[in-house]
C-alpha cells in the first residue's frame, strides 16, 4: 500500500522555495526593481526620493506576495505526488511534479538505514529516513544522492521502517555463504 508522506514536510518544500527565491532575489530582482522604480516615476511623474523608495517597497511587497504563492503551490504539488511503499522484495519511491521519477530498491542492495531529524522536522514532528544502498546514485545536478531518501515520515514510523528494513537485509546476509 501506497503511503504519503508526513504533512509537516509541506513546510520544508515551502522554506526550500523561499530560499531559491531569496537568491533569486538577490542576484537577479535588481532588474526588475529598476523596471518598478522607473514605472513608480511614470505614475507620478517625477523623479523624487520618494517615488523610488515606493518603487522599491513595491517591488519588495510583490516579489514576497509572489514567492509565497510560489512556495504554497509547490509545497502541494510535491506533498501530493510523493508516494513510498515496501513491498517484501523492495522499496518503492514515486516523485515528482513535471518529470516523475520512479525507484525500485532491492533490500538485497540495502546497506544501512540512517534517520536524521533537522530542525524543521523537529518542530514538525517528523523524521528523514535515509536508505543506504551498495551503489549510490549520482546526479548531474546535485551529485551523489541517497537513493532511498523518504524525506519526511512520523518519528513513530521512522522507527518501524528502520527495524523492518534491518530484518530484511539481516536474513538475506544469514541466507547466503561465502
Amino acid at each position: 500500500m501506497k503511503k504519503q508522506l508526513h504533512v509537516g514536510v509541506k513546510w520544508q518544500f515551502r522554506f526550500g522555495v523561499y530560499a531559491t527565491m531569496l537568491f533569486v532575489g538577490l542576484f537577479f530582482g535588481w532588474i526588475l526593481g529598476f523596471a518598478f522604480v522607473g514605472a513608480s516615476n511614470e505614475l507620478f511623474d517625477t523623479s523624487s526620493v520618494n517615488t523610488v523608495i515606493l518603487g522599491i517597497v513595491s517591488f519588495i511587497v510583490f516579489y514576497i506576495i509572489i514567492a509565497i504563492i510560489i512556495g504554497e503551490i509547490y509545497a502541494r504539488m510535491a506533498y501530493n505526488r510523493w508516494f513510498y511503499e515496501f513491498t517484501e522484495e523492495q522499496l518503492r519511491i514515486e516523485r515528482g511534479i513535471i518529470w516523475k521519477k520512479y525507484s525500485n530498491i532491492p533490500y538485497e542492495r540495502v546497506q544501512n538505514v540512517d534517520i536524521t531529524r533537522g530542525i524543521i522536522a523537529r518542530i514538525c514532528g517528523f523524521s528523514t529516513v535515509n536508505i543506504q544502498t551498495a551503489g549510490l546514485s549520482y546526479s548531474p545536478k546535485g551529485g551523489i544522492n541517497i537513493e532511498g531518501y523518504i524525506p519526511a515520515v512520523p518519528i513513530q514510523e521512522a522507527e518501524h521502517i528502520r527495524e523492518f528494513v534491518m530484518k530484511k537485509i539481516t536474513k538475506k546476509g544469514r541466507n547466503q555463504g561465502l
